[in-house]
């Protein structure tokens, strides 16, 4: 029941008085009209010092409710008018925080973010450059478990442990151990998930069904590429991978692949610097690897393989043109999701392997503050909404893709979400396993140098060797040059930073 105001409770009392002087009155009669007269003498006077006491309440009253006005205002006017620059890759996901932004953190905040969009490789460059030289062109910029812990050490991010641990609405350790851990360095947090992700085989059932194939839950390489073979026709490609230059676009795939053949980039001195390069060696699985990649895609892959990457390969199975796709585990929120043509007919399975138990890969695209940042403290109340639980149910409850498409692979709390669990349930569990299963300390079979890291080395170097290599592997997915030279080119390019 609803508590009444001061107002109220001294009305009713005053009204229980004179109610309780007229009872008297009744039942006295003549010889109690003065007591009566004097008991109204009484309640006049009470009430003109109640009346006082009610403006004095209400005075206070409204005091308090401008106070309370006044801090609310302060609040919402703290950044209001603040603008952001924000550097992000291009992605469905990113999609969706694009269209969210001004109507459920721009009106509550009153900064304006302006998002700027770039495909993986070229965001890479300029967020790597951008933040390198302190240019401050980006207030927040994205980037992943490659660059964190690097550019933490180098001084080029803020720290955002005392953030996040002081926020207590963002509940810092609800991120899942394995995304945060790839984050940090020395306990130190330099950038938080937007969304995380490993890798495994997603593929069209139907196809599958219509050929009567009973895909294997943990596949080998040597199986998936059999199937692709097998199913692979003029309209529907066996398989699609990644052929795009770039570290990040072929080499990702490319490397977990490389991983579980046995290969390597470089072997490992001592002291974690890269050794010999094991491009073109016949004995380091890389070669026997790459053999294989290219094979596959003559034989069952995509049309224009040498320029596909995530993107490509999303709009080609989310069709019909390809039967199955390797590749990060976020596409099969996609792939599922509301406005899917593939949505109720997707299967997935582990990533493929060959000699280690595993090969997902792990990464996740997260928001940092560069420590040149001329609004850390907007960058901050943009990040910790764009990465936060109420972030996750906003693009379920409000995205195109629905709950499926909400961001996967970041926070604990978003796989005990029901919603979430009945949307996503043909790849939330699995995902979930990916990534907890992912050991970036030993991706393969052998020592590696540098950080932590599946699909990419963790050294400095590997950015530009990366690219430049994975522009002669994507020749010879595209028949330009043989794979001979494409690894002997690699070969000497990797060299350059051998020690």
């Amino acid at each position: 029941m609803k508590s009444k105001s001061p107002r109220e409770r001294r009305s009713l009392l005053l009204l229980s008085m004179l109610a309780a002087f007229a009872l008297i009155a009744a039942a006295c009669g003549s010889d109690a009209e003065e007591l009566v007269d004097d008991a109204t003498d009484a309640v006049d006077e009470a009430v003109d010092e109640a009346e006082d006491a009610m403006e004095d309440d209400e005075a206070m009253e409204d005091d308090e409710a401008m106070e309370d006005d006044e801090a609310m205002a302060d609040d919402a006017m703290e950044f209001d008018g603040t603008e952001l620059t924000v550097a992000i890759v291009g992605n469905g996901a990113t999609n969706d925080i694009q269209a969210l932004t001004p109507e459920f953190f721009t009106t509550e905040t009153g900064i304006t973010v302006n998002f700027v969009q770039l495909e993986e490789q070229a965001l890479r460059e300029q967020v790597t450059l951008g933040v390198g030289t302190g240019g401050g062109q980006f207030d927040v910029v994205m980037i992943g478990p490659y660059e964190a812990p690097q550019f933490g050490q180098n001084g080029w991010l803020e720290d955002l442990t005392p953030r996040a641990t002081a926020d207590t609405e963002y509940n810092v350790d609800d991120l899942l151990p394995a995304i945060r851990g790839a984050l940090s360095i020395d306990d130190s947090l330099y950038a938080v998930p937007f969304y995380g992700e490993s890798s495994f085989i997603m593929y069209n059932q139907e196809i599958m069904d219509a050929n009567g194939i009973d895909f294997p839950a943990a596949p080998t390489w040597q199986e998936v590429a059999d199937i692709a073979r097998q199913i692979d026709t003029d309209e529907t490609a066996g398989i699609c991978l990644r052929g795009l230059p770039g570290w990040g676009d072929l080499g990702a795939s490319l490397t977990t692949v490389v991983n579980t053949f046995g290969g390597t980039w470089w072997e490992a001195n001592a002291d974690g610097t890269p050794g010999e390069a094991q491009i073109n060696q016949a004995d380091s699985g890389f070669r026997e690897a790459f053999e294989f990649y290219v094979s596959l895609l003559n034989d069952a892959g995509q049309d224009d393989a040498a320029n596909s990457s995530f993107p490509q390969c999303l709009d080609q199975l989310q069709n019909g043109n390809v039967a199955m796709w390797y590749d990060a585990t976020v596409a099969a929120g996609i792939l599922e999701g509301d406005d899917s043509p593939l949505q109720g007919n997707l299967g997935v399975a582990l990533a493929p392997t060959v000699n280690t138990p595993g090969a997902g890969w792990l990464w996740t695209w997260a928001f940092a503050i560069p420590a040149g940042s001329n609004n850390p403290d907007a960058g901050w109340e943009f990040m910790s909404w764009a990465t936060s639980e109420e972030y996750v149910r906003t693009a379920g409850e409000n995205g195109p893709g629905g709950w499926a498409a909400a961001p996967p692979g970041s926070r604990t709390s978003t796989y005990g979400i029901p919603e979430y669990q009945e949307a996503a349930s043909s790849f939330y569990e699995l995902t979930l396993d990916q990534i907890n299963a992912a050991d970036p300390t030993n991706p393969g079979t052998s020592p590696r140098p540098g950080l932590p890291g599946v699909q990419y080395v963790g050294i400095p170097e590997f950015q530009d060797v990366g690219t430049r290599c994975t522009t002669e592997f994507s020749a010879a997915i595209a028949g330009s040059i043989t794979v001979d030279e494409a690894l002997d080119r690699c070969q000497e390019i990797a060299s350059e930073v051998s020690q």
